[in-house]
């Protein structure tokens, strides 16, 4: 294995594009998705319900059939199932040609593989290290925080409810 696949180089190239609308699987459901399962249902790939393709956001709704709502009071959403469920198959099939390739590469260049591990570690430890001491020392003032706290609550007299009442009949 001398090459890498351009498929793989293609993924590391930056794109211009950031599409910003509904997201299954952190990837864009209009302007990726969509365009995608229809043409691989066109090439007779899949068979995503057309329906599906034509309306892919349907309203949420309860066991008992009525509209579901969130906590803000807005009607809940969600991606129509076969879409879903093959954009998650589209995701573990990726996942796997990653391992996949990440397993050729390390078996085929084990030594140069394991020496860059190393440099990578090296390279990791004095941020690992930074940030150990940054999160010592912020627990270390919560800690100091929570414990002064404490110290004034202690310190702070507590009203009974019987001396309010005490000065309203004096006063």
């Amino acid at each position: 294995m001398n090459e890498t696949p351009n498929y793989i180089k293609t993924l590391l190239m930056p794109s211009s594009k950031s599409p910003r609308g509904r997201r299954v699987w952190s990837i864009d459901l209009e302007s990726v998705w969509l365009p995608f399962f229809t043409s691989t249902n066109l090439m007779g790939d899949t068979a995503i319900p057309l329906d599906a393709l034509g309306a892919p956001i349907r309203l949420a709704y309860n066991k008992d059939g009525s509209v579901r709502f969130g906590r803000t009071g807005r009607p809940i959403t969600k991606v129509a199932k076969s879409i879903s469920d093959t954009a998650s198959l589209v995701r573990q099939n990726f996942v796997a040609n990653l391992m996949s390739y990440s397993e050729q590469v390390a078996s085929a260049k084990k030594q140069e593989y394991a020496k860059l591990v190393g440099m990578c570690a090296k390279a990791g430890h004095p941020i690992i290290a930074h940030d150990e001491a940054e999160l010592s020392k912020a627990v270390q003032l919560q800690i100091e925080e929570a414990m002064r706290e404490a110290q004034e609550d202690k310190a702070e007299p507590v009203a009974t409810e019987a001396e309010p009442h005490k000065e309203a009949v004096t006063a």
